[in-house]
């Protein structure tokens, strides 16, 4: 099977679990923790067991560890499609501990701050530039 449709599958199998795993954390959060409705606790549990699979995925199948138990073709289906799929954030935090490891903590740092500040403020700046377009069409302010 060509690599790039093992990614493509992988990528829809990890949506489609995201979107399960978050329905569900959602549903159980609403019925049973009314209290913590404003928080985006189906987005964490996918985000770290994200990381989990990433890191544990990693470990068994790395060649450069001296490890290979699985073929580098699934490795990419797990790893880059279902992981990518799943949560984007698996790959943050993978290459940022790797950058850790190695001791490049500038670029370490860099990769947090640029994730999580620099992302912060372009979501801020796109929802603003979505709401001015949409102000543009439908003449008013949103």
């Amino acid at each position: 099977m060509p690599r790039i449709l093992l990614l493509a599958i992988g990528g829809a199998i990890g949506t489609l679990a995201r979107y399960w795993v978050n329905g569900l954390v959602s549903e159980h959060q609403g019925r049973h923790l009314p209290w913590a409705v404003l928080f985006p606790l189906g987005t964490v549990i996918v985000n770290v067991t994200g990381c989990f699979a990433i890191g544990f995925i990693a470990a068994v199948s790395g060649p450069a560890m001296g490890r290979a138990w699985i073929k580098p073709e699934w490795r990419d289906f797990l790893m880059v499609g279902f992981c990518g799929g799943y949560t984007t954030f698996s790959s943050y935090g993978l290459q940022t501990l790797n950058l850790a490891r190695d001791a490049e903590w500038l670029w370490a740092g860099l990769n947090i701050v640029g994730s999580n500040v620099v992302g912060l403020v372009a979501v801020y700046l796109g929802r603003a530039f979505g709401l001015w377009v949409q102000s543009q069409f439908h003449g008013g302010s949103p």
